[in-house]
C-alpha cells in the first residue's frame, strides 16, 4: 500500500453524527408522551379491560354471600280442578281449589353462613389486589412497547448514519484504486461493509415497523409516535440506593403478598365452616296462606275461603352424616397448611424479585456510564483511524471497523438507557409500589 494516498477519505459529515443523537429523529411536537399513551391503553387494552370486568364480577360474587344472613321470602300459588264420579251418583260433580301462600324465613343461628360472608369480604381484597397487578402489568407493557419503538428508531437512525459513512469510505476507496494509490482489497472491503449495512438497514426498518404496530395495537391508535429522550440524557439516580431499604418498603400491602395472606385467612375460615357442620341451626319461619275450596261440611253448599297464618322457629341438629364432616375438616386443615406455605412462598418470591430488580437497575446504570465512556473512546478511535488512513499508517478496513464500533456503541448506549428506565419501573412493581404516577418522572425526561 502506498505511503500517501492521492486523495484522503472524507470523514463523515458532522450532521450525520448529530442525527445519531436525535434518538430517532422524531418530531416532539406531534409525538405522544408515555403518560398519554398509558391513559389510552387503559381504555383500550383487552387484557386490562378483562381484568376490570373480572374485578366487577368478583365484587358481585362476594355480595352473594351476604344472602345467607338475610331473610328469604317466597310467594306460591296453586289451582286444581277435580271431577268426581260415584256409583250411586250422589257425590258426582266438579270442584275448583285455589290457594296463595306467602312464606318467609330469617336465619337466627347459622355459623356456616356467617363464616361464608366473612370469606367473601376477604375475597374483595383479593379482587382489588388482582386489579392492581393488572394495572401494574399494563404500565410495564406500555412502557416496554414505548421504549421498544424508540430503540428501533435509534437503531434505524444509527444504521443509516453508518451506511452514509461507509458509502463515503467506499467512494474514497474506489477513487484511490482508480488513481493507483490503493489496492482493490480496500474497495472490496468497503463494498462488503456497505452491503452488510444495507442488509442491516432492511432488518432495522422492518423491526421498527413491527414495534410500531405492537404499540398501536396496545393503545388503540394508529401512527403513534413516541417522544424521544431529551438531549442531553441525564438519568435520575436510584433512590433509595440501598437494596435493604427497598425490601423494608415491601409490606403486607404488596398485591402478591396480600392475595396470599387473604387466601390463608379464607382457608382458616373454611376450616371453621367445616367444623360448623356439627353445630345446630335455628331459623325464624312464617307463613300466610289464603285458600278457596268447596265446603266439606254437609249441608253447607258453595266454596269456603280459609286464611291461615303461622309463625315459629325451626331447629335442626345434625347427628350423623357418614363421617363426611370429619373428613371435610381434615381436607380443610390440609388446605390451610398449603395456604400457609403459599404465603411464605409469596414473601420469598417478592424478596427475590425486589433484590433482582434492584441489582438490575444498578447494573444498568453502570453499563450506561461505561458505554458513555466507550462512546467517547470509539469516537476518538475513529478519528485516529481516519487520520492514520490519510497518512498511510491505517488501511481502509481499520476505518470501517472503527465506524462500525462507534455506531454499535451508540445503539447499545441508547438501549442501556431505556433498560434503566424500565428497570426502575420493574423495581417499583417488585416492591408493590408501582402506580401510574410513577410514569410522570419518566415523562419529564422526554423531549417536549
Amino acid at each position: 500500500m502506498p505511503a500517501t494516498p492521492a486523495r484522503p477519505a472524507r470523514r463523515p459529515h458532522p450532521l450525520v453524527l448529530a442525527a445519531c443523537l436525535a434518538l430517532g429523529g422524531t418530531s416532539a411536537v406531534q409525538a405522544q408522551s408515555l403518560v398519554e399513551l398509558f391513559d389510552a391503553a387503559r381504555g383500550f387494552d383487552a387484557t386490562y379491560l378483562a381484568a376490570r370486568s373480572q374485578y366487577d364480577a368478583n365484587l358481585a360474587q362476594a355480595a352473594q354471600a351476604r344472602a345467607g344472613l338475610l331473610p328469604e321470602v317466597g310467594l306460591g300459588a296453586g289451582a286444581n280442578w277435580t271431577r268426581r264420579d260415584s256409583s250411586n251418583n250422589l257425590l258426582d260433580g266438579t270442584s275448583n281449589n285455589q290457594n296463595v301462600t306467602l312464606s318467609a324465613s330469617q336465619p337466627l343461628y347459622r355459623p356456616a353462613n356467617r363464616l361464608a360472608n366473612s370469606q367473601a369480604q376477604l375475597s374483595i381484597d383479593i379482587a382489588q389486589a388482582q386489579l392492581t397487578q393488572a394495572e401494574q402489568d399494563l404500565i410495564l407493557r406500555t412502557s416496554q412497547a414505548y421504549f421498544d419503538v424508540l430503540a428501533a428508531q435509534d437503531t434505524l437512525t444509527f444504521v443509516r448514519a453508518q451506511k452514509t459513512a461507509v458509502e463515503q469510505q467506499l467512494a474514497a476507496a474506489r477513487r484511490n484504486f482508480e488513481v493507483g494509490t490503493a489496492t482493490v482489497t480496500d474497495a472490496r472491503e468497503a463494498q462488503a461493509s456497505f452491503d452488510l449495512v444495507v442488509a442491516q438497514e432492511i432488518a432495522a426498518d422492518n423491526d421498527l415497523r413491527v414495534k410500531r404496530l405492537a404499540l398501536d395495537q396496545l393503545v388503540g391508535r394508529s401512527g403513534v409516535t413516541p417522544r424521544p429522550l431529551a438531549a442531553p440524557v441525564n438519568l435520575p439516580p436510584l433512590q433509595p440506593a440501598d437494596p435493604q431499604a427497598w425490601l423494608n418498603r415491601v409490606g403486607e400491602g404488596h398485591p402478591g403478598v396480600l392475595q396470599a395472606r387473604r387466601n390463608f385467612e379464607i382457608a382458616q375460615l373454611e376450616t371453621e365452616r367445616a367444623e360448623a357442620g356439627h353445630k345446630p341451626t335455628l331459623d325464624l319461619v312464617g307463613q300466610y296462606q289464603v285458600s278457596r275450596a268447596p265446603s266439606s261440611v254437609q249441608g253447607i253448599p258453595g266454596n269456603v275461603r280459609n286464611n291461615n297464618a303461622t309463625v315459629g322457629v325451626q331447629f335442626n341438629l345434625p347427628l350423623f352424616a357418614g363421617f363426611a364432616i370429619q373428613n371435610r375438616v381434615k381436607q380443610t386443615l390440609a388446605l390451610e397448611e398449603k395456604a400457609r406455605a403459599d404465603l411464605e412462598s409469596a414473601r420469598r418470591n417478592v424478596d427475590l424479585a425486589t433484590r433482582s430488580a434492584y441489582f438490575g437497575v444498578v447494573s444498568g446504570q453502570g453499563q450506561v456510564k461505561a458505554l458513555e465512556a466507550a462512546e467517547t473512546s470509539s469516537q476518538s478511535a475513529l478519528e485516529a483511524n481516519q487520520l492514520g488512513y490519510q497518512v498511510g499508517v491505517r488501511i481502509n478496513i481499520d476505518v470501517l471497523n472503527a465506524q462500525s464500533q462507534l455506531f454499535q456503541t451508540k445503539r447499545d448506549l441508547a438501549q442501556a438507557r431505556y433498560n434503566v428506565l424500565l428497570g426502575t419501573l420493574r423495581l417499583k412493581q417488585a416492591s408493590g409500589e408501582l402506580t401510574p404516577a410513577d410514569l410522570q418522572p419518566v415523562d419529564a425526561l422526554l423531549a417536549r
